[in-house]
């Protein structure tokens, strides 16, 4: 199943995502979601895998362009000259000459300045033919307001928190009203159970997605899975778990009634469960992204 961005470029709406895989466990971990037909991989410079996902594609039997891969730039090379070169350098770990997709990370709204000269820097990329297609991640309406003043691209992603008990309305919204897909990262709530608190219930335990995954002879996974789907929305779950991964794949043979996407969608409490993107500055959240390494080279 796929998804056509707004400059015409189609995007796997199902991908993979490999935040906080440590790298010793990416090269399997991506591995074994090719094998089950994921086509898409999520990834990033601030996960420190970016070469381990690209060993893995390149260990993998699929040709280059049958692997759609998403990175993003960290706040820490904002601005144009050093976005240029953090795509040097995560295109020489992923070892490719292209890169599918490439957002924005954080949007840094206190040195904004410097989020639109990297932004600037994605849209010569794609003027180049570097990347396929540009975007941003986390970066609500307001902020989002901000950069579309300032630069001529709109981006074809915004990759967010949502999940059901945070699927930001306000967000999609927007993002729908510019023609940007929205991107739910933590689709299935995983974050709850990371940062829920001790006795909170997380979105795996919830009766309404527990019900509807008895009523279908599935998991509250692939319930969760499916609503993003079938709402219009790209999700990119993880695990290092290969019954996980392929559970997590296992979505396009049932369907969701309207009253059940319905039921799902009244779950939202509003409450943010990861980092406030406001919050993040580079004094609080700067991190030193590493060169490629020698001898990382573009695959054929």
């Amino acid at each position: 199943m796929n998804i056509t961005l707004n400059n015409g470029v189609e995007m796997p709406a199902l991908g993979f995502g490999v935040f906080q895989t440590p790298p010793e466990q990416t090269v399997a971990s991506v591995a074994e979601a090719l094998t089950v037909g994921y086509r898409l991989i999520d990834t990033a410079a601030a996960y420190g895998n970016e070469h381990e996902v690209g060993e893995a594609i390149r260990r993998s039997d699929l040709d280059r362009d049958e692997v759609f891969i998403e990175t993003k730039l960290w706040i820490s090379d904002y601005g144009y000259d050093e976005a240029l070169h953090a795509f040097d350098k995560s295109a020489g770990k992923l070892g490719v000459d292209q890169i599918d997709l490439l957002l924005l990370h954080q949007p840094l709204p206190t040195a904004f300045e410097m989020t639109i000269g990297a932004y600037k820097a994605l849209e010569t990329l794609l003027a180049d033919g570097r990347v396929r297609a540009i975007g941003v991640s986390n970066m609500m309406p307001d902020v989002l307001a901000r950069l579309l003043e300032q630069t001529g691209v709109v981006p074809s992603v915004n990759q967010v928190e949502c999940h059901p008990y945070f699927s930001q309305p306000n967000v999609q919204q927007t993002d729908s009203e510019h023609g940007i897909l929205t991107q739910a990262w933590s689709p299935i709530g995983g974050i709850t159970s990371y940062y829920g608190g001790e006795g909170a219930k997380t979105t795996f335990d919830e009766p309404v997605i527990t019900g509807i995954a008895d009523e279908h002879g599935k998991t509250p996974a692939q319930v969760m899975l499916r609503w993003h789907m079938q709402e219009g929305r790209s999700a990119i779950p993880k695990s290092v778990k290969p019954t996980r991964i392929a559970e997590n794949f296992d979505v396009f043979d049932f369907e969701l009634t309207a009253d059940q996407l319905a039921h799902i969608d009244a779950l939202d409490t509003g409450v943010r469960r990861g980092p406030d993107p406001a919050g993040l500055t580079l004094e609080s959240h700067s991190l030193d992204i590493p060169e490629a390494r020698r001898g990382d080279t573009p695959r054929e």
